[in-house]
């Protein structure tokens, strides 16, 4: 399939969604009914397929994930409070939740999203693409974009409903991924690649991946799937080389900040790309009592096998304290500065933590 396809395609969907939800939008002002939720779908409508056919084309991303609209903030903005405020005068309309969740994921706002889909989760409670909407939300709202136990559960029960969802069997292979259950990444990535177009490059990406889990099931034993709080709370901390990139990282506190901590608080250090995706490519986590301390970041310890170290040529890192042990950053959680470095670097990359967010 050609770019040139895919472009008059996305002109042709384009096309077709304003003949449709333009008469709406019309219809619903001569009868006086909210525009809100029109303008919405009709912004969320223009924006999705150059966005979404952007996104394929620069990260390869499998389309078994959606990826969120950006479209105009401003209006968008405009369109969520008029939603939300029929939302107040009618809290029962499923599809205007539906469409405030699309409308904060676009905004960026993961964490109203997941609010979002909370209120339509309780209105629709077997919708698969809600409940695997919910779970995106989740990660999203976490630096660490790790799965929890309580999305695996509500990805199993979308696949209870539709056996055949792909963002659903995606998810959890990445959760089976991220902790280190490789064979279950593979089972449920080869139960998607049936699905999709054979030799597209979404199959090919999925292939590659399927590939990559099960080099790592066979290659060596595979560690002992997480449970719900060691998968959020592992500590990856390695003294050598586990995968084929490794950054020696040391991280120590700013003696000036010491009263601003306790010995209990989490460290978090992490890995980002400096030109790529904004999820973390490899997570350590441990105490600000072990400080300081040598911390070594590798391929191992990657989000999903699509985003690790060794695919990009350099990343910034970064550790942080927080207060509260949660992923997501809050007000008054302790930082260093990033430092950026390539990734085939061996020199040690030093961090302070000196500053208060």
């Amino acid at each position: 399939m050609t770019i040139r396809f895919i472009v008059i395609a996305a002109v042709m969907v384009l096309a077709a969604l304003a003949c449709v939800l333009v008469p709406l939008l019309l219809s619903a002002r001569r009868a006086g009914q909210p525009r809100a939720p029109f303008v919405l779908a009709l912004l969320l409508a223009l924006v999705t397929p150059p966005l979404v056919l952007g996104m394929y084309l620069l990260v390869g991303t499998p389309q078994a994930l959606d990826v969120a609209p950006s479209g105009d903030h401003a209006t968008l903005a405009q369109a969520v409070q008029q939603l939300q405020q029929s939302l107040a005068r009618n809290p029962d309309d499923a599809q205007g939740w539906a469409l405030l969740a699309q409308a904060y994921s676009a905004l960026d706002r993961p964490q109203q999203a997941q609010d979002a889909l909370d209120h339509l989760l309780k209105l629709k409670p077997d919708d698969p693409d809600a409940l695997v909407a919910w779970v995106e939300a989740r990660a999203a709202s976490s630096s660490t974009h790790l799965i929890d136990d309580a999305s695996r559960a509500r990805l199993r029960q979308a696949l209870r409903i539709d056996p055949t969802h792909q963002r659903a069997l995606w998810l959890l292979g990445i959760s089976d991924f991220q902790r280190g259950d490789y064979a279950g990444a593979a089972a449920h990535w080869k139960t998607l690649l049936p699905l999709l177009q054979p030799g597209s490059q979404v199959a090919e990406a999925v292939k590659q991946e399927l590939a990559e889990a099960e080099a790592r099931g066979g290659g060596s034993p595979a560690a002992a799937p997480a449970t719900a709080d060691t998968a959020s709370q592992a500590t990856p901390v390695a003294s050598g080389t586990s995968g084929r990139v490794a950054l020696y990282v040391d991280v120590k506190l700013d003696p000036r900040l010491s009263a601003r901590a306790q010995p209990g608080d989490t460290v978090f250090v992490f890995a980002r790309a400096v030109d790529g995706p904004p999820m973390p490519l490899a997570v350590a986590r441990l105490k600000l009592s072990d400080l300081p301390a040598k911390v070594t970041l590798t391929d191992a310890m990657a989000m999903s096998p699509a985003l690790q170290l060794s695919k990009f040529a350099k990343v910034s890192v970064v550790a942080r304290v927080s207060k509260t042990g949660e992923a997501m950053p809050r007000p008054g959680d302790l930082e260093s500065a990033p430092v950026e470095v390539a990734t085939d670097s061996h020199a040690p990359v030093a961090l302070t933590i000196d500053k208060v967010d």
